[in-house]
């Protein structure tokens, strides 16, 4: 499985990524997603984070 990655240009901000997965997903500084580096995305809640996505602007690379 690839890295996720969020395309912030479609991005609403829902935060349903950082509710699905928190150890994947979190709101930087700036205010906006950010994926937490980890050594492994093979988690299913990674997966139920990219799914649940209600603008579908997270994918893998």
């Amino acid at each position: 499985m690839g890295t996720p990655v969020v395309e912030l240009s479609c991005c609403i901000l829902c935060e349903i990524c950082v509710e699905v997965a928190p150890h994947a997903f979190a709101i930087n500084d700036a205010g906006y997603v950010e994926v937490l580096a980890l050594d492994d995305y093979s988690d299913e809640d990674i997966h139920e984070a990219i799914k649940n996505c209600p603008k579908d602007c997270i994918f893998r690379e």
